[in-house]
């Protein structure tokens, strides 16, 4: 065979229609598709050498699959041959998407019966996170909520977070309670003494403005810690 003999590659033209992934996703739903197939619809296209399928799939391998893909930096995304900035915005939206979609309940308020809920509300969005971020859960008189809203975003060991910024989400929201959630990037959930300080005065402004801090939860990788449950007294 000559070397300058072309090799043959299927592309996705070459599938059967019913296999493409878009025709496939219009006919059975996205509950049909492979993860391969799904990211292959929203990178569109390939390159002259592979296929958008087969550049999915070596997305997806040289992150770890797919929860390292979604923890994957738009900068790294890019440098994949074939991807490129355009392409790794458009998959970094999508994961953002999904998260938000997985974490905010918009048509019924979630009902929170205790820490519990919240840690399982928030640890697969904030489990991944580089950086320490702030949180305030806003609640009603009957325990559900309203909003969460980031107040503060801090280094890798810290955040900085003022009473005001978290307060000023409670009264917007006009909401009865509040609950304080913030990420350890470490992975370990363990509370510092900077966070147990960063509670009490939190607890003490929202005394005074009547939206009382129910509870402060700092979230690891899989597991989190009531700051309520751990500290000798509460000082809300």
């Amino acid at each position: 065979m000559s070397d300058t003999e072309p090799t043959y590659r299927l592309t996705i033209r070459d599938l059967p229609a019913q296999e493409r992934p878009r025709e496939k996703l219009a006919r059975h739903g996205a509950g049909a598709l492979s993860t391969q197939e799904l990211l292959a619809i929203i990178l569109r296209t390939g390159t002259a050498r592979c296929s958008a399928l087969s550049l999915a799939d070596r997305l997806i391998h040289a992150h770890g699959g797919l929860r390292g893909l979604a923890r994957a930096e738009i900068a790294d995304l890019a440098k994949t041959p074939g991807v490129g900035t355009v392409k790794a915005v458009q998959i970094a939206a999508c994961v953002e998407l999904g998260k938000r979609l997985a974490t905010y309940p918009e048509e019924n308020r979630l009902q929170v019966s205790g820490p519990e809920t919240i840690a399982d509300l928030l640890i697969p969005e904030m489990r991944d996170l580089k950086v320490e971020q702030f949180r305030v859960v806003v609640l009603d008189a009957q325990h559900q909520i309203m909003r969460i809203r980031t107040v503060s975003v801090g280094s890798v060991t810290a955040s900085i977070v003022h009473p005001r910024e978290v307060l000023r989400e409670a009264i917007i929201a006009a909401g009865a309670f509040i609950v304080a959630v913030h990420n350890h990037p470490s992975g370990d959930p363990t509370p510092s003494r900077d966070d147990e300080d960063v509670t009490r005065r939190l607890a003490q402004a929202a005394k005074l403005m009547g939206i009382p801090l129910l509870d402060h939860i700092v979230l690891g990788d899989r597991r989190w810690v009531s700051l309520r449950s751990v500290m000798s007294s509460w000082p809300g």
